[in-house]
């Protein structure tokens, strides 16, 4: 390994989810990356929506002990042993990651649908994440950040790529109308992708006026469930015939059954949201209107590097509702987040201490 600056000594600070609920500052040693891996010093590591869940304790997918954090952006730090010699001149620049390792080996990794690789792994997950000082990532998944790019907007690429992905499955044409429930850091990026693919009609229901704020500023058309639901006033701004694409932004049963009563015959239904594992659907209706409906998981290496360009461009982006936090208070705000704070991303930052 060829290491630069590396601390004296084999230990660096970590958050790590110890129980449901429960997030602990830790000396932990510091990975030793793989031949094919490079070690990241990480400057920021954001708070996704998909890790709450697993801080409730209800993800199978992270199980304690366990360093979460799979959005991050920080520099090289140091190099496994079989990267090739051309990466000794890039040790100490600004980078980000792709957090999903797929075997790059099987029928989907072939076809460009690593997310459903059956050996994909992921930081912060099955993998070691970003909530520490540094992680070994394989060298493979990082990319350079462009020049003008800020370390704090890199850490976000990881969501647009989500995003960008979310769309693409919705199969949307400019003419389409579409409604997102859920207005996180997940749903703005998707009404950003959206209105970038030239989509005019975007309808959003959030219950927090601080993100509703922030849908709104995009452009987007702001609607209440009310006393009679959702698909009633969705009926009502439609004159009866519904959207064509219905984005579940949230993940519950309440959310999902809304998106689907909300569409058109032959309307499209997106579910994004992990919340609930079950939810009963009137299914006679998705047979008797032909509706589709389709599932987001992640995305295709292709997905992040658009990502990552969109964000240098200005396409996408969260500007109001960042919040930089240092690492040792993450567990203060996992539990914010949980309880409803309306931050659009809480971004941890390992180096920042307490003083």
């Amino acid at each position: 390994m060829t290491a630069h600056t590396l601390p004296v000594g084999t230990n660096m600070p970590a958050l790590v989810y110890e129980a449901p609920r429960v997030m602990t500052m830790r000396d932990v040693p510091i990975p030793l990356p793989r031949p094919d891996e490079v070690l990241i010093e990480v400057e920021y590591s954001g708070i996704c929506g998909s890790e709450l869940s697993g801080f409730l304790g209800q993800s199978s997918i992270r199980q304690p002990p366990l360093v979460f954090g799979h959005e991050i952006s920080g520099r090289i730090a140091a190099l496994g042993d079989d990267v090739d010699d051309s990466w000794q001149a890039h040790v100490g620049d600004p980078v980000t990651a792709n957090p999903l390792v797929s075997c790059g080996r099987c029928d989907f990794c072939a076809r460009g649908r690593q997310q459903l690789c059956p050996r994909r792994l992921l930081l912060g997950a099955t993998l070691p994440g970003g909530n520490a000082r540094y992680v070994a990532v394989p060298v493979a998944s990082v990319l350079a950040v462009p020049e003008g790019m800020d370390l704090a907007t890199a850490a976000m690429v990881e969501p647009v790529a989500f995003a960008l992905r979310a769309v693409e499955v919705s199969t949307v044409t400019p003419a389409s109308s579409v409604l997102v429930v859920g207005a996180g850091a997940i749903g703005l990026l998707i009404l950003q992708v959206l209105a970038a693919s030239g989509v005019r009609t975007r309808y959003v229901v959030e219950t927090n006026p601080d993100r509703l704020a922030r849908a709104v500023a995009l452009g987007c058309i702001p609607l209440e469930r009310g006393e009679r639901g959702l698909p009633s006033m969705i009926d009502e701004v439609t004159g009866g015939r519904g959207v064509d694409v219905a984005i579940d932004a949230v993940g519950a049963p309440s959310t999902r059954r809304e998106c689907m009563l909300s569409l058109t015959p032959g309307g499209t239904m997106v579910l994004v949201g992990l919340h609930s594992d079950e939810t009963e659907l009137p299914l006679n209706t998705v047979v008797r209107s032909e509706l589709v409906i389709r599932g987001a998981f992640a995305y295709s290496p292709v997905h992040f590097r658009q990502g990552l360009a969109w964000l240098a461009e200005g396409i996408v982006g969260l500007k109001a509702g960042v919040v930089v936090a240092r690492l040792d208070e993450g567990q203060k705000w996992y539990e914010q987040l949980v309880s409803g704070h309306p931050a659009s991303k809480v971004l941890l930052q390992p180096a920042l201490q307490a003083s």
